[in-house]
């Protein structure tokens, strides 16, 4: 616990003098005029080019799709601000339905809002691709804080969009399950939690019925975002995925690679949440 409030003061210096103010309740809150800094957070450029090829649709101030995210960026808030959540997770039913894709486009629309920070998390410890979509190697992940004690302020970056950082896999983990609820994961996992009022957090989770992964953190995020693929992802896959998580908290389900008649990616259908 110590090491991890090390790591997380280290993250509280990258914001410059002034960034914080007291709120009218006493509570901390940032000013967000005053834009943010890495000094200690390692900043990766992304090309452009790279955002397009990788499709990373909501960073791209111009693509057609990117009305898509805004509008799943503002179900989801909703949904967290009416149960007082701050973190979601994000996963599908199987493999390719595009849910690390999802989960990234989502963290980074919401990082636009300029009243919060997103600190998007890589848990598909069997597969760790979120920094690959930004172009980026890691030297170090989650594995190496798992297993190495490397701290965590050594393990983020962002990828050079204003209020989002990123955690990271580097390696494939054996007996991941077993990892995501470890003592050691859930004391991280509550310490970004609760670290900063102003965070929002987005897990990226492996699949549900790949793994019994997703459902051993189901525990620990408050609620979760199902992707089902159109065309993919048959509907017994998805109910199966649904039963599996009954009883979490599912703010919606996101139809991922639809051809609508509009020409929109994705589309948002609210499931209702419940506290």
């Amino acid at each position: 616990m110590e090491r991890i409030r090390k790591a997380l003061e280290y993250a509280n210096r990258d914001r410059p003098p002034g960034a914080e103010k007291q709120g009218a309740d006493g509570t901390v809150v940032g000013d967000f005029t005053a834009g943010l800094r890495y000094t200690y957070t390692k900043v990766v450029e992304v090309p452009h080019r790279v955002m397009l090829e990788n499709r990373l649709i909501a960073a791209v101030p111009s693509h057609e799709f990117k009305d898509a995210y805004r509008m799943l960026r503002t179900r989801v808030l909703q949904s967290l601000r009416d149960n007082n959540w701050n973190s979601v997770a994000v996963t599908g039913p199987a493999s390719g339905c595009g849910k690390t894709l999802t989960a990234i486009n989502l963290a980074i629309s919401l990082a636009m809002e300029v009243t919060h920070t997103v600190l998007l998390v890589d848990l598909d410890l069997r597969k760790p691709s979120v920094h690959q979509y930004f172009g980026y190697q890691p030297e170090a992940g989650l594995s190496d804080y798992l297993f190495r004690d490397v701290p965590v302020h050594q393990l983020l970056f962002s990828p050079s969009i204003e209020r989002l950082v990123v955690l990271p896999g580097r390696e494939e983990v054996q007996n991941s399950s077993e990892m995501l609820r470890s003592p050691k994961m859930v004391a991280l996992v509550n310490e970004l939690k609760h670290r900063y009022p102003d965070r929002l957090i987005v897990f990226d989770l492996p699949p549900i019925l790949a793994a019994d992964d997703a459902l051993a953190f189901a525990p620990y995020t408050d609620a979760m975002l199902m992707v089902a693929e159109a065309g993919g992802t048959s509907r017994e896959d998805l109910q199966k995925a649904i039963a599996v998580l009954k009883g979490v908290p599912m703010i919606g389900t996101v139809l991922n690679k639809a051809h609508a008649a509009r020409r929109k990616p994705a589309y948002y259908r609210a499931q209702g949440a419940k506290a």
